[in-house]
């Protein structure tokens, strides 16, 4: 089985390049499972009813969330999809899943999306207590456990993967837009990588304007973010599933411009 990961989605251009990139990574690389990060794909902050059904047109499996998973106000009208999935460390009894299970070629997946708490501004449990209890709790309903960690920090996000070595089948960064070049399998099995990238304008700072970004660097001053224009690419990870063992036996970064 061949899995590919989508680094996160910003505005209507990482749309229009998933939509222009996706048939022909799907028909070349022989992918049988989608997953794409879906929480900048309202121009930058959160999700749209719009923007959920054109990702979904893709015939891409399951989106996950992050920090802006509360972007917009249309989530609200489709959180409960099976489909979308958002951090299932945000404290209880908050609306939607963290995570779901799914079938592909006979065998089950289960998708969980974490977010980290290093530098990121937003209340939630513990992802490492929380994971585990997620995991203890389908171990035996699934063959396959895939993490999204939606974090800031390279410490946390490699923390996270040693950590989850040998429970879960793979483990990979979003968030902060630039795919890194540590991909591996651990000792204990399993594949890790501490970000897939992005998927949106090529020249800009991580999706966004490149003037407006370094006027609020140099000024300090507020300077509302915009996406900026151009030329796009898109970033994102092949697994190469062993069908007997289910470990991945190969990990492939794909970086489309």
């Amino acid at each position: 089985m061949r899995i590919l990961a989508i680094g996160d989605l910003i505005g209507n251009a990482g749309i229009n390049e998933l939509k222009n990139r996706l048939p022909q990574i799907r028909e070349k690389e022989k992918i049988d499972f989608v997953i794409v990060n879906g929480e900048n794909s309202a121009e930058g902050m959160g999700i749209t009813e719009k923007n959920f059904k054109d990702i979904l047109a893709q015939n891409v499996d399951v989106i996950t969330m992050g920090n802006h998973t509360w972007g917009k106000k249309d989530i609200f009208n489709f959180i409960d999809n099976p489909k979308l999935i958002r951090p299932a460390n945000y404290p209880k009894g908050v609306v939607g899943k963290g995570y779901n299970i799914y079938t592909c070629k006979n065998k089950k997946i289960a998708v969980i999306n974490l977010i980290g708490r290093v530098d990121i501004n937003v209340l939630s449990e513990n992802p490492f207590i929380k994971v585990n209890e997620i995991i203890d709790k389908i171990k035996d309903k699934v063959e396959i456990i895939i993490i999204d960690f939606h974090a800031e920090a390279t410490a946390e996000k490699i923390a996270m993967g040693h950590y989850l070595d040998g429970k879960s089948t793979i483990v990979y960064g979003t968030h902060t837009h630039v795919q890194t070049a540590d991909e591996q399998i651990l000792p204990n099995g399993t594949a890790y990588i501490t970000d897939i990238g992005m998927t949106g304008p090529k020249n800009s700072v991580i999706g966004m304007d490149i003037q407006a970004s370094i006027k609020r660097f140099e000024t300090t001053l507020p300077e509302r973010y915009k996406i900026a224009t151009g030329e796009c690419m898109l970033n994102g990870v092949i697994f190469d599933i062993d069908d007997e063992t289910n470990k991945v036996k190969n990990i492939i970064r794909i970086n489309y411009k």
